[in-house]
């Protein structure tokens, strides 16, 4: 049996493990920065499968690395996040979650599980590939400043530097048993941003001895998109969404002050830099002229996520060679955002998307909802793929 069937054998007859424990982290899930049980099972799991992970990296950050024969010739790293949303949960699986408020709805369980998967396939597989495959379970990865940057200022990269690094991540609207690629662009910056309106309250009835925030913030938000439709060029695709707005009058009385929250997206980084000027300018310009304040403070994200060209089209084939061309589908660019971006300002790396959608089985829940799930059939193939992608790549020269 060639090395590409005994992995996908080994995948297979993993899924039942790679299920079960997925459905443990389904059911216990962590906030960002606080995956202490997470980072304790990761680590369990690892040396169950005879293998040494360092753990605390990054406080909750868990590594291991996997040496096969002439373990220095090449690294490559291959990276899952393990923390949870803030989401309550409203699906009433046996899985569900037992943490209140907390809820893995952006699927860091299945990558979790996934490359756990990946760490047992291959550490049995040691004698069949020359380098070293370097294991990353990341924390905090939904949440600035992000999992990724606080790794990499650990040296994750280092000790053996990794020559390139893979991300595998869920995809709702792609059925399971397929997976999907881009090179290039892929992923949007993020910043979040929030403004105060600082005003003048009073009674509703005389508004005349006011200064009404709730009103000059509605001009703002308005305005603002202005800097989307009229100064962002329509070759550059942009997003500017306030999401958030709280006002705490009443019918009667017109507050102080009004904080507003959003997020700003950009796939280039002049431009990013540029909006986010204007952002500030306006906003402070437009409360001033009212006779108001605005107070605009700016966090800081991810920065845009490149898939190395040269780097995607290769795992791509070995994608095509492990699960046949027809279930290898292409990706648009999306304005959402991910840390693993940091990763791909570092050295050569790849984001790809594992397919989880099953219609037939009601499961079609995009992330970040109370109701996400995925067909559990993906985790079939992700334990095998991320090993295959990763033995294929360490035979590059």
């Amino acid at each position: 049996m060639n090395l590409l069937d005994q992995i996908k054998k080994q995948s297979t007859e993993l899924a039942a493990e790679t299920v079960a424990n997925r459905r443990h982290l389904h059911a216990h899930p962590e906030l960002s920065y606080k995956e202490v049980n997470t980072a304790q099972f990761i680590a369990s799991k690892l040396r169950d499968y005879g293998l040494s992970p360092q753990e605390g990296v990054a406080e909750t950050g868990v590594v291991v690395s996997i040496e096969g024969k002439n373990r220095e010739k090449k690294t490559v790293a291959l990276r899952a996040d393990i923390d949870a949303l803030p989401i309550q949960e409203t699906s009433e699986t046996e899985y569900k979650s037992q943490n209140p408020g907390v809820m893995h709805a952006c699927g860091h369980d299945v990558h979790t599980a996934s490359l756990l998967g990946t760490a047992k396939i291959l550490s049995g597989l040691k004698d069949h590939f020359e380098g070293t495959v370097k294991l990353i379970f990341q924390p905090g990865e939904e949440k600035n400043p992000g999992g990724a940057s606080l790794m990499i200022k650990e040296g994750v990269l280092q000790n053996p530097a990794p020559s390139s690094i893979l991300g595998q991540h869920v995809m709702p609207l792609i059925p399971a048993g397929k997976v999907g690629f881009r090179e290039g662009m892929y992923m949007a910056s993020s910043d979040e941003i929030y403004l105060t309106v600082i005003g003048k309250g009073g009674h509703g009835a005389a508004p005349e001895l006011t200064v009404d925030p709730v009103v000059i913030a509605a001009h703002i938000i308005i305005a603002l998109q202005q800097i989307i439709s009229r100064k962002a060029s329509p070759k550059q695709p942009t997003v500017l969404t306030f999401g958030k707005i709280i006002a705490n009058g009443a019918t009667n009385i017109i507050p102080d002050e009004v904080k507003i929250s959003g997020t700003f997206r950009a796939l280039n980084e002049a431009w990013r830099e540029e909006g986010l000027q204007k952002i500030k300018a306006m906003a402070e310009g437009m409360a001033d002229s009212m006779g108001a304040k605005c107070h605009v403070k700016i966090s800081r994200g991810y920065p845009y996520l490149e898939n190395n060209p040269v780097l995607t089209r290769r795992i791509r084939n070995a994608a095509e060679e492990y699960l046949g061309k027809e279930n290898v589908v292409d990706l648009d660019i999306t304005l959402g955002s991910e840390d693993f971006a940091y990763y791909s300002h570092q050295i050569p790396a790849s984001f790809y998307r594992l397919g989880t959608r099953n219609e037939s089985k009601g499961i079609t829940s995009y992330v970040h909802t109370p109701t996400f799930d995925i067909d559990e059939e993906a985790l079939k193939i992700g334990p095998g793929l991320m090993a295959w992608l990763a033995v294929k790549e360490l035979m590059e020269i």
